[in-house]
């Protein structure tokens, strides 16, 4: 699963990476400022296309745009808010974890990094993102499904006049005038009145004579 690395500083950017990589994560994508990272997202003037991002772990003060204005204005996407975002920083005191978490992070970690707890919370937040992700899924397949079902009573419910079937072979007389087998019409039809009628192949065989008096 793609992780984003946003650090101004190299050594950090090295050592998370190779935290990270020794762990198994991956791909890993380093960064040295907040703004790169919003271009990689699609975020502003000149963005890449929008690409799959699973987590960012970001820095809180870098030059140019600082991680806490990174995080609004990444929250501020809507097809980005689910996406986990780590503060990794060595601001600890209680004012600047609370405007982390209000700006939009869904997780700290201190400096100097402990290489297990980067390596559990990084985990920890990709399993919430596949839950996540997953539930969107299930919930859009479900939309999708409830669209056709409603389509379908639609179309059944507004469908009208007396249904003929042939007296012989049992085939049904469509819309279109053709006749259809009723196991296939069937399946796509419900709520239709139904009558007996004798199709043109039945009644030909019944009534050869029929075909020489045309």
């Amino acid at each position: 699963m793609s992780i984003l690395i946003i650090d101004d500083c190299q050594e950090e950017r090295d050592l998370l990476h190779t935290i990270l990589h020794s762990a198994g994560f991956g791909p890993l994508l380093p960064m040295a400022t907040a703004r790169e990272a919003l271009l990689h997202l699609g975020i502003g003037k000149g963005g890449m296309p929008a690409t799959t991002v699973d987590l960012l772990l970001m820095d809180l003060e870098m030059p140019d745009l600082d991680g806490l204005e990174a995080c609004r204005r990444i929250r501020a996407e809507e097809r980005l808010q689910g996406l986990p975002i780590i503060i990794v920083t060595a601001h600890t005191t209680a004012e600047d974890i609370q405007a982390a978490y209000t700006a939009g992070a869904t997780d700290y970690i201190r400096k100097p990094v402990i290489p297990a707890e980067l390596v559990a919370r990084s985990a920890n937040s990709l399993s919430l993102k596949q839950e996540i992700d997953a539930r969107k899924l299930r919930e859009q397949e479900l939309l999708e499904r409830t669209k056709e079902l409603d389509h379908a009573f639609e179309k059944i419910t507004t469908s009208h006049g007396t249904l003929q079937v042939c007296a012989k072979c049992k085939r049904v007389k469509t819309d279109g005038s053709y006749w259809q087998r009723i196991e296939d019409y069937l399946r796509q039809h419900a709520r239709r009145r139904v009558s007996e009628a004798v199709c043109d192949s039945c009644l030909h065989r019944a009534y050869p004579q029929l075909n020489q008096a045309r």
